[in-house]
């Protein structure tokens, strides 16, 4: 009886459907595991070139070292916007808070008012009670136009509750302003950008998206913010998710993009060709100055090549798409039911290989999309629905197996060798244990003159006798891979071709008799020298189909035998033994079976021949019998 695949299929198809529950409440656990891959994506990829019209001048620690402690004079900050401006710097970004008055700032606004291309950030506060900031210069760099702003009442942008502006001489001298807020993740990783936050009822921009503008020459009305969908500036939109967020596309670690420390910069020492035309981005890298991130391809990145790495997907249109999630519970569904199928069909070892070959396929797929298409689908909810559904299957088979190598251990054990029952264990297919009819051949043997023997010795030499031939006799059984059936009394019912089903099953059964003579014969011999009573034996064969399995009381007493008119036969030609002095007889329809064999003189350390055509009891049709004297 093999164990029906349907129970683990089931089994397997029910925790894939529990999986994709999970993934539509989203299962914490399981969503930072997808994070975690996602980051590992990252790394794997490694570094990508980055365009080359962007440039970071880096206040780092050599600046600090030549310049001195930060925060500098503002003239420091004018001299380095009138030499980016000078050398022809298309857009110049100040990634720097300039938002308390300080010496010096009527040079560094001039400075900037003279480039019209510099570009500072404002920073948005989310807690507390905050003073409202209503400023014309801040409204005025709102975005322009709100499509589609009725889908704000089921998926609200992020509001803010105050602001912190630049101070006002440099706003006015600005040509932009645009937020640099960052919401890392819950594990503190920046993996997303956010281009629009709600203050006071407006929407404002992100300072990548102002940058990206200037760069492109387009006025600020060309700045349109499409509710849950995306942006659209010029002839470039920019997809988002439902609450204006993208993925932000890392091209590298820290280092990705080029630097120009802010020292040279000031000192003169900055090449035209470096800067002409380009993406300029100031901002601090030193790690005193606190504006380290941790991203997915570096634990500390300057907040500034964040940016950088921003503006460049905007410029390249290089955007990462999380799919639908819809497109992943698909992904869950068809991978889990595949494998499922598959799986409710192999054993352990195979099962193993299976499940190693479909998350290798799905991590190795997940991550073509990612690096090749720039497409985020879920690997971490498949995977561990694959592994789940192979160690559940794994367990429950473990559980049913054992339970039935068990059951099949206590009915064989006493029947057949220790091999068969591990191969009947190792493959229970083989075998069926309720009834199943079977052509098998059947041996019955019985010690000839039995009951005079027993009545003329005690019992204990009777027992003692008795033990040592039916040791011997079902030795030869077992050593022929023959199934014992039973002993009753002095008589020894086997038979060959079930349990396990043997194509030579007449063969088995004559090559154990002839075993069982020459046995029985030593055992003579031994006796003789003992001065014990010589006791003889006689083997009567027949084949045919019979009925075979586990008969008796269910739950109280069951054996693991035959039953028919063949078996019948069979004990019919033991008792003929007698009738005609020979130890092996054996049937027409034994002889059939074995009549090649003979031919080729396989059996040449016996003597075959015919006896007569005899009627036995309960069968009306004469049977040939045939007697093997082993010579």
């Amino acid at each position: 009886m093999s164990m029906k695949p349907k129970i683990p299929f089931f089994l397997a198809l029910g925790i894939t459907l529990l999986f994709c529950g999970l993934k539509i409440v989203g299962f914490l656990p399981l969503e930072r595991l997808e994070t975690l891959f996602y980051d590992v994506k990252f790394k794997m990829r490694g570094r990508i070139t980055p365009p080359e019209g962007i440039v970071i001048v880096a206040i780092d620690d050599k600046s600090v070292e030549r310049i001195g402690r930060w925060p500098w004079d503002r003239s420091k900050l004018a001299s380095i916007v009138e030499t980016l401006s000078g050398n022809g710097a298309k857009v110049i970004m100040l990634d720097i808070i300039l938002s308390e008055p300080s010496s010096n700032d009527e040079v560094l606004a001039k400075s900037i008012k003279k480039a019209k291309s510099v570009i500072l950030p404002i920073v948005f506060e989310f807690r507390g009670e905050l003073k409202k900031v209503e400023d014309d210069l801040l409204f005025d760099n709102a975005f322009s136009f709100v499509r589609k702003e009725d889908k704000f009442k089921v998926f609200p942008p992020v509001k803010a509750k105050g602001v912190l502006m630049p101070v006002r001489s440099f706003s006015e001298s600005a040509c932009a302003l645009g937020h640099i807020n960052m919401f890392s993740d819950e594990d503190g990783v920046l993996r997303r950008e956010v281009l629009a936050v709600e203050y006071e009822g407006e929407i404002y921009p992100s300072i990548a998206l102002q940058v990206f503008r200037v760069y492109l020459d387009l006025p600020k009305e060309s700045l349109i913010l499409i509710a849950t969908e995306g942006v659209q500036l010029g002839k470039s939109f920019i997809p988002t998710d439902f609450w204006g967020r993208i993925l932000i596309h890392y091209y590298g670690p820290h280092g990705t993009f080029k630097y120009i420390s802010a020292s040279d910069v000031i000192e003169g020492k900055v090449k035209k060709e470096d800067v002409f035309g380009k993406i300029v981005l100031v901002g601090a890298s030193a790690a005193g100055l606190y504006d380290l991130r941790v991203t997915p391809t570096s634990a500390q990145m300057p907040g500034v090549e964040k940016h950088a790495a921003v503006i460049a997907s905007l410029i390249k249109g290089d955007f990462i798409f999380p799919v639908p999630k819809y497109v992943n519970l698909l992904l869950i569904f068809l991978t889990g039911i595949l494998f499922s199928y598959f799986i409710s069909k192999l054993k352990a070892i195979s099962g193993l290989a299976l499940a190693l070959s479909f998350v290798a396929l799905v991590l190795v797929g997940n991550y073509y999309f990612f690096s090749f298409q720039k497409i985020w689908l879920d690997s971490s909810y498949s995977v561990s629905n694959i592994l789940i559904i192979y160690l559940v299957v794994l367990a429950y088979r473990y559980a049913t197996e054992e339970r039935y190598a068990k059951r099949i251990r206590a009915i064989f054990s006493s029947y057949v060798t220790e091999k068969l029952v591990e191969e009947l264990i190792k493959n229970p297919e083989l075998v069926k244990l309720g009834g199943e009819r079977r052509e098998v051949t059947v041996l019955f043997s019985d010690v000839m003159g039995f009951t005079s023997f027993s009545e003329k010795h005690s019992p204990e030499e009777v027992v003692a006798m008795l033990n040592e031939y039916l040791g011997e006799m079902s030795e030869a059984i077992l050593s022929w891979n023959g199934t014992l059936d039973k002993f009753v009394g002095d008589e020894i019912v086997a038979f060959w071709g079930a349990p396990l089903k043997q194509e030579n099953h007449a063969e088995l059964a004559v090559r154990c008799a002839i075993e069982m003579v020459q046995r029985l014969r030593k055992l003579k011999e031994k006796w003789k020298r003992e001065n014990k009573p010589v006791l003889d034996a006689g083997i009567g064969i027949n084949s045919g189909e019979v009925l075979v399995g586990n008969i008796g009381a269910e739950g109280k007493k069951m054996d693991y035998t035959v039953i028919g008119d063949h078996v019948n036969l069979g004990a019919r030609v033991e008792k003929l033994t007698r009738s005609y002095n020979a130890n092996i007889l054996i049937t027409e329809f034994t002889l059939e079976k074995i009549k090649k064999l003979i031919e080729e003189g396989a059996f040449s350390s016996v003597e075959i021949r015919r006896v007569e055509k005899v009627t036995v009891k309960g069968r009306e049709k004469p049977v040939e019998i045939y007697e093997v004297r082993v010579i």
